[in-house]
């Protein structure tokens, strides 16, 4: 190997370490890759930051603007009450409409924001049927990834690869070239969750409340201070119970004046009575000091905190905020997000993959799918929920809609007109795919759908950056000749099988890796040695890519292989067995499926 393909080999492991441990995040990742490749000379300056540039990152950067748009109107909450009274009605015909619905808008909308709006939406109209959430969740995520590989535009990794496939020479793919296949496995991913994988799944009716499923039992606390107490005129940002004793007071209760979600400047009076969120532990240790007294905590062990209800007459609510896949709270710790001051929400415990976190909250680091229970004032939570309705909103709210829901009917004519517009435009050829997006994120400005600051809101530049250093990585593998190597090596192992065994061999190759790193990363990395394999075969390419940008999607076996699994998996309180449960045998059918029946749709 000559000293670029070195580098290039050294770059790509190094990267895919990255992905996998999730020690820094996927855009930094992405401009280390281009740093690291500029750096040591194996592309030009010019080439290494191209990929800002290059049409198949702007058009997801453009369809990004247009599908929040979309979900902006709010005409997807207008389905609620449909998708519960289904439910009502059977568990399998709520599964289907809810798969198929789904399915046909991730062809055409990013599928991060369809299930963002879809999480509390789902979650109310399961609790409302009397099944557990947890039923539908799963069927949600995997309705999106299969939808969105019916279409070019349906996930930014069919764009990349068509995007590759057009800087090596060949023709981009149009707009509803991976329909057949898609449609296919769709079909069969429907059919195997309905018959086969809804039995896989647990059948636990939620039948708790919060207090119940985060165990605030534990933690919440109602406590009066003494007057030798230390923090007795006090301010409360100041006092020795919150710096000391990582301490949240919820409540103050005065004589007969309640403070709801205290301000930090308010003044601590003797006798005062807190409702705190804090260990146990310290609170018997404060009480042993005699600085405070320990009451029944009202409302805890008396039910007062019902589900996303009022609590008694102290006016405020308990929700769920669930961290979307673009968040700017996403890798932040609760003391940074200070939820409290510009939310008005009081964490009181995170649940993080597996485990509830209630303790040291200030130290968890956020991610994607966390679910936080917070305490709010009742009036802010219709605020909440206004802001749960923009294109940049840092969480899904699980709450029930018990106000109107929010539809700007013009809005929804608008932007519908304008992506069906664009969808057409480009399936007839009529315009390149970059130029019709970049028409209709103008259209939908200047009729006042959307500002320009909602514009900038609802890119998700993480992925951005990411295809960005994807795409030159893929272009040093070529230059360099690693795919070539690469494909050699693969033809040679499995070549003397035929085309159809490598084409497997591609797909699962593009699958496992899909499971535990960026799906585009993955497209980025697989899609030059696809092309340099069929080179070497003499054979299409068409095929290979194909496989490639199947695969690059079909995560169902683990909760971090896809952004829409990560965001269901706190939501529905699943296991990480869960997911290799149920995806697996779909993850197998998928394969088989490929190897089949590409090579029909896409000879060689």
């Amino acid at each position: 190997m000559d000293p670029h393909e070195l580098i290039v080999l050294g770059v790509l492991v190094v990267a895919v370490i990255l992905f996998i441990t999730e020690k820094i995040g996927i855009d930094l990742i992405a401009l280390l890759i281009i740093a690291a490749l500029v750096l040591t000379g194996v592309v030009s300056p010019q080439q290494g930051v191209a990929g800002f540039s290059d049409p198949a990152t702007l058009t997801v950067a453009f369809m990004f603007v247009l599908s929040a748009a979309v979900l902006q109107s709010g005409v997807l909450r207008a389905l609620a009450p449909l998708l519960s009274e289904q439910m009502k009605r059977s568990e399998v015909g709520g599964m289907l409409i809810l798969m198929l619905g789904v399915a046909a808008l991730s062809a055409f909308l990013n599928n991060t924001p369809i299930v963002a709006v879809f999480i509390p939406i789902v979650v109310q109209a399961a609790r409302s049927a009397g099944i557990s959430a947890s039923r539908m969740l799963i069927p949600l995520s995997f309705a999106t990834i299969m939808g969105g590989t019916t279409t070019l535009i349906g996930t930014s990794t069919n764009i990349l690869v068509s995007g590759i496939a057009a800087e090596h020479g060949l023709p981009a793919f149009p707009m509803f070239q991976l329909t057949p296949m898609g449609l296919v496995l769709l079909a069969a991913g429907t059919l195997y969750m309905l018959l086969f994988g809804r039995r896989l799944l647990r059948r636990d009716v939620d039948t708790t409340g919060l207090e119940e499923r985060f165990g605030i039992k534990d933690y919440i606390s109602e406590i009066e201070l003494l007057p030798t107490a230390p923090s007795v005129g006090t301010r409360i940002m100041d006092s020795r119970l919150v710096k000391d004793m990582n301490m949240d007071i919820i409540e103050i209760r005065r004589g007969e004046t309640v403070f709801t979600i205290p301000a930090g400047d308010m003044v601590l009076q003797a006798h005062d009575l807190l409702k705190v969120r804090c260990d146990v532990s310290h609170i018997r240790a404060l009480n042993d000091r005699r600085q405070v007294r320990i009451h029944p905590a009202q409302g805890v062990t008396e039910g007062g905190f019902p589900v996303d209800g009022e609590t008694g007459s102290h006016g405020t609510k308990l929700v769920e905020l669930v961290i979307t896949a673009n968040s700017p709270l996403e890798g932040s710790t609760i003391r940074e997000a200070d939820l409290m001051r510009i939310y008005r929400a009081v964490p009181l415990a995170v649940r993080s993959r597996e485990a509830v976190l209630n303790q040291r909250l200030e130290d968890v680091v956020l991610r994607a799918g966390d679910v936080i229970l917070a305490e709010v004032r009742s009036h802010y939570v219709e605020r909440l929920r206004a802001l749960d309705r923009t294109s940049d909103s840092p969480f899904a709210i699980i709450a029930e809609q018990d106000g109107a829901i929010g539809f700007d009917k013009r809005a929804a004519a608008i932007t519908g007109t304008v992506l069906l517009a664009v969808v057409l435009s480009t399936a007839f050829g009529l315009l390149p795919i970059v130029v019709s997006t970049l028409a209709g994120v103008c259209i939908i400005v200047l009729t006042r759908c959307m500002s320009m600051k909602d514009v900038y809101d609802a890119i998700d530049w993480k992925i951005i950056f990411l295809m960005a250093g994807a795409l030159s990585l893929g272009l040093a593998m070529s230059e360099s000749g690693l795919a070539d190597r690469v494909a050699l090596g693969l033809v040679s192992l499995l070549g003397g099988w035929g085309p159809i065994a490598v084409l497997a061999g591609i797909y699962i190759c593009t699958a496992l890796l899909t499971e535990v790193m960026s799906n585009t990363a993955t497209a980025a990395m697989l899609a030059p040695i696809a092309i340099s394999t069929s080179l070497a075969m003499g054979v299409s390419p068409l095929p290979f890519l194909m496989a490639v940008t199947f695969a690059a999607s079909a995560s169902f076996m683990t909760p971090i292989g896809y952004q829409t699994n990560t965001m269901v998996y706190s939501a529905g309180r699943y296991k990480f067995t869960d997911f290799l449960r149920v995806g697996s045998p779909m993850a197998i059918i998928f394969w088989i499926l490929a190897t089949l029946l590409i090579p029909v749709f896409y000879p060689f």
